[in-house]
């Protein structure tokens, strides 16, 4: 089985390439340019792959605000194009917790109507409905993602705590932090079992807010915890809003005779010393 990886350069990417070791080719820009239809048919072609996971995107939240043409020819061109030059492949595409509205009071299934309130949030639903053309596509949607390689928030609130006595951090947006080598594991599981095509949630489990999330990774290096202190999402005004509430529900899975992810507290924990021995 050939795999190629779009967007191995990100922190899900370069997982995905560390796990499937050589039966995986990994793209990104400048070798690809999913915006460019012919670009991807080349690459396609030159690899003939089984199975193409999708991780680019465009990310930049706020900037897609004022530019969502631009954020839609990558979240939504750009998978479409994929799509039609792998054809011939399982095709697996990585969507976020952004096309919900952040409302709901418990945890969206994967049937949940989506309702995105932000650029980036329609351009990604965009780009699932695009997936889902295909005659094998699966939609992974994923959240609070970090991991080693890369900008995120772990990482922020690491150099945060070396030069700041007390933290604040935003404790109405309620979510999962998602490990990203636990996603890609979750991901190359999908793609080698007999699941149905289709939506699947692949977070961690369980749910926190930022501002429980900061104080668990103060714990684990060592930090006194009550230096973080909880504000709300009214003390840092965004461009894009924020989904209050991001819990996924993982009952696809089942439903496919598949694990769910482990807990977001014990995933943590594993990738903490990873992460912090990558920074140093």
């Amino acid at each position: 089985m050939t795999w190629l990886v779009i967007g191995s350069r990100g922190q899900l990417g370069s997982d995905l390439l560390g796990l499937l070791g050589p039966s995986a080719v990994g793209l990104d820009m400048p070798e690809i340019d999913i915006t460019d239809i012919d670009s991807v048919a080349d690459a396609v072609y030159a690899i003939s792959p089984s199975v193409v996971i999708n991780c680019a995107a465009y990310t930049a939240v706020d900037a897609a605000e004022a530019d969502e043409n631009r954020a839609d020819m990558v979240n939504a061109t750009g998978v479409a194009n994929i799509a039609e030059a792998a054809s011939q492949a399982r095709l697996i595409q990585v969507s976020t917790d952004y096309v919900f509205d952040g409302t709901a009071t418990t945890p969206y299934s994967e049937n949940s109507t989506p309702n995105p309130r932000s650029a980036y949030g329609r351009t990604k639903l965009r780009g699932e409905l695009a997936a889902l053309r295909h005659q094998d596509a699966f939609v992974v949607r994923t959240a609070w993602l970090y991991g080693v390689r890369g900008q995120n928030f772990v990482k922020t609130m690491l150099n945060l705590e070396k030069s700041h006595e007390t933290l604040t951090v935003v404790d109405d947006q309620v979510g999962q932090p998602t490990w990203s080598r636990d996603l890609a594991s979750q991901l190359i599981l999908l793609a080698q079992s007999d699941a149905p095509p289709g939506i699947y949630h692949g977070t961690n489990s369980g749910e926190t807010s930022w501002f429980g999330f900061t104080r668990r990774i103060f714990e684990l290096i060592g930090a006194d915890p009550q230096r973080v202190q909880p504000t709300t999402t009214d003390a840092f005004p965004r461009p894009a809003p924020r989904p209050a509430y991001s819990v996924l529900r993982h009952g696809q899975w089942a439903s496919a005779g598949l694990p769910s992810m482990r807990g977001w507290e014990a995933a943590l924990e594993e990738a903490l010393p990873l992460i912090v021995s990558a920074m140093d």
